[in-house]
């Protein structure tokens, strides 16, 4: 935990940029009846039957200072499906000597994917872009990606979609939307804080 809020408060360096990533299931849900419309005095109503059509998976990453984020929508989630995000990511950071990235300890967030999605050359040279930073179990709040999913299914994916494609396209406009408009996350928790709030995970020693 204390590794990850040190990360958190290093100075602003865009040759060595803190990126956070994480992923999110997205049921895909269609309608079985048609809604009715909002009107004066009365909100849109719809009927509490639906079809299920499925799920696609959400990657999100999103560098907190610089207020850029960088979403993707797949069909699955897989190991290699997030070594392509990885590449994905590398290429949006030319110019950076190294890429800090904080993400959980999920079974498919690891290096050797990147062997499984490429050959070994390429998977080196990927890995050598990254410096991979690990929230503890039980700790992926710590992972500022995290709300910027929150914000994402709050502002652009509160509703019933049932179509992967539709999904691509509404979460790109959001997504430069809030890149056009600069939006940062202010995290404000830091390592004094969790050394007063989580006093009770700390060992105690005898005086």
């Amino acid at each position: 935990m204390e590794k990850v809020l040190y990360v958190y408060k290093r100075p602003y360096n865009p040759q060595f940029p803190v990126v956070c990533m994480d992923e999110s299931p997205k049921q895909l849900i269609k309608e079985t009846r048609k809604p009715i419309h909002a009107s004066p005095g009365q909100p849109a109503r719809h009927d509490y039957e639906y079809e299920r059509c499925g799920v696609c998976n959400i990657f999100m990453a999103n560098e907190p200072p610089a207020g850029k984020r960088l979403v993707q929508i797949t069909e699955k989630k897989t190991k290699t499906r997030w070594a392509h995000f990885i590449e994905k990511i590398a290429e949006n950071y030319p110019e950076a000597e190294k890429i800090i990235l904080v993400m959980d300890n999920l079974n498919t967030h690891n290096p050797g994917a990147l062997y499984e999605a490429f050959n070994p050359e390429k998977a080196k040279k990927l890995c050598n872009r990254f410096e991979f930073v690990y929230t503890p179990k039980h700790g992926s709040w710590l992972n500022m990606a995290e709300i910027e999913l929150n914000v994402l299914n709050g502002q652009c994916l509160n509703r019933r979609i049932d179509d992967i494609s539709l999904v691509k396209s509404e979460v790109e406009a959001w997504q430069n939307y809030r890149n056009n408009k600069d939006a940062r996350i202010n995290w404000q928790f830091t390592t004094d804080n969790a050394r007063i709030k989580l006093k009770r995970l700390y060992p105690t020693y005898d005086a």
